[in-house]
């Protein structure tokens, strides 16, 4: 994680001034100026956000089941349902709102991780020397925690809400360049560093709770919850669950939207949060569908461990086009105006390209 702080910092950032110079999404840039590349793109986009999605709804709703009981599958439906009807209802700044107060929850990570005793001197040893099996499971492994935090979907949120602010906010339109870039700067800081901070105590719960144990092959998030039980105790158990719950209702509107935005913009169409429904009816169409796959496919008989982490590798190959063309998008001054990236951004933003395209290379070459 610490690895990969500065990269998606990096990805989001530029993904935020394309959005807010474009007035779209990073997919709708690419439909104009590279129209050949964004149907394919558009369309692996949708797939992996949908199976994550499903994945999310059938973690949400074991993790439910087992602390409070009842049937899985009638929750599976009412969080979908749900998380379809939060886009729908909310505009922009509402919606912004209401997210805000959501991630609170994602304190809950923190608390389990500070409830149970952690070795800190080898924890931040590695952390910065990681000792990774360079075999199929282990880069598999790597893409999947690297796709899930320089993801497509991501690209394709963050400036979808950016495109959506300049309609929304009272003054967006006539906010200067220079300010907008500062702006877009701090939230992407704030918001990328927090995000990477949750992950850290996720990881690092695990490590020294359920892999000491012998835990290695967890096959629901209810699963993973309860297996944290003896080394943690109930309330941490339950802190936990409630984290998998609340981390869910942020990420399922977010998948649903940007594969929303995704398949809208590369047909054409009008889309974001900013549009009432009547003006943008194939977007919010979208949201509803994409929530009623991911229902349906937790009534498939398919495992959500496997589903997130096999959609997380997706996103992992995936974000390498994406980021090329992300990046020669932002490389057009005549594209970019004054939001054109300076040296530091620009370079960084490479070689997060790069990085991702070696370990793809690397994936692919263990798959040969």
């Amino acid at each position: 994680m610490p690895f990969c702080l500065p990269l998606v910092i990096a990805s989001q950032e530029i993904s935020a001034r394309i959005g807010r110079v474009t007035g779209m999404s990073v997919i709708g840039a690419i439909a104009r100026h590279y129209p050949r590349a964004v149907f394919a793109i558009a369309a692996l986009v949708v797939f992996a956000n949908v199976v994550n999605l499903g994945a999310d709804l059938g973690a949400m709703a074991a993790v439910l089941a087992s602390q409070v009981g009842g049937p899985r599958r009638v929750y599976v439906v009412l969080f979908g349902l749900g998380c379809a009807g939060l886009l729908i209802s909310l505009r922009y700044q509402a919606y912004v709102r209401v997210t805000t107060w959501i991630s609170f929850v994602l304190l809950a990570y923190f608390l389990t991780a500070f409830s149970v005793r952690i070795p800190w001197q080898d924890v931040l040893v590695h952390s910065v020397v990681p000792m990774l099996p360079l075999n199929q499971s282990g880069i598999a492994t790597l893409v999947a925690v690297v796709g899930t935090t320089i993801s497509p979907y991501l690209f394709v949120w963050q400036s979808a809400l950016e495109a959506d602010r300049i309609h929304s906010v009272p003054g967006a339109r006539a906010e200067r360049l220079a300010d907008a870039a500062r702006r877009i700067r701090v939230e992407t800081w704030a918001g990328m560093t927090v995000a990477a901070l949750v992950a850290y105590a996720v990881i690092v719960t695990a490590a020294v709770t359920l892999h000491p144990a012998g835990v290695t092959d967890i096959q629901t998030a209810a699963q993973a919850a309860a297996a944290l039980k003896p080394a943690t105790g109930i309330l941490a158990e339950a802190v936990f669950a409630a984290g998998i719950i609340g981390s869910g209702v942020l990420a399922v509107p977010m998948l649903a939207g940007s594969a929303a935005v995704a398949f809208a913009e590369a047909c054409g169409l009008p889309v974001g949060l900013a549009r009432p429904l009547r003006e943008a009816p194939a977007f919010y169409g979208a949201i509803v569908a994409a929530c009623l796959v991911g229902i349906a496919l937790n009534f498939v008989g398919i495992n959500p461990i496997r589903a997130l982490i096999w959609s997380a590798v997706i996103n992992g190959l995936l974000s390498v086009p994406v980021l090329l063309l992300v990046m020669l998008l932002a490389g057009k001054r005549a594209i970019m105006g004054d939001l054109a990236l300076p040296p530091a951004l620009a370079a960084l933003g490479w070689l997060t390209a790069a990085v991702m395209a070696v370990i793809a290379v690397a994936l692919l070459a263990t798959l040969a």
